[in-house]
């Protein structure tokens, strides 16, 4: 079984991710770009059952459905997780080897810099799980 370490810029938490990711990602997202400081975001999706970390996180409540968090001592960005499902996703910068992962799909396109090219993948105008709970919003 593959193993992918990981953790944040001072060391105080490290991360194991054990298995194939289930997918990898480039979110082009105003909520991942203001967060990471960068114009767009790399993730590794796992099941959250195959990720174990070990320190001290904090957690930001970053929308009504979901959390971002980070090292309570360097503040380095490391993962999200929704309140539903069984995955997590962990930010591409923060293994030990981020050149093992290609995003192999884009979001939130709409959002995407001019500048920038595009991968030659899959690309989403948002995201799934944004379209289905705005869907759900409306009915109520």
């Amino acid at each position: 079984m593959e193993k992918y370490a990981g953790g944040c810029a001072c060391g105080a938490v490290r991360f194991e991710a054990l298995g194939r990711p289930l997918r990898v990602g480039l979110c082009h997202c105003m909520a991942c770009r203001k967060y990471h400081g960068s114009a767009f975001n790399p993730f590794v999706v796992f099941r959250f059952d195959r990720v174990f970390m070990a320190g001290a996180l904090k957690a930001w409540r970053s929308s009504n459905h979901a959390s971002r968090f980070s090292c309570e001592i360097c503040s380095s960005p490391l993962c999200y997780r929704e309140d539903v499902g069984d995955e997590i996703e962990l930010n591409m910068g923060s293994f030990d080897d981020s050149s093992l992962f290609t995003p192999t799909y884009e979001n939130w396109v709409c959002s995407r810099e001019d500048w920038l090219t595009p991968l030659g993948v899959p690309e989403f105008k948002t995201d799934l799980g944004y379209e289905r709970r705005r869907q759900l919003a409306v009915r109520h």
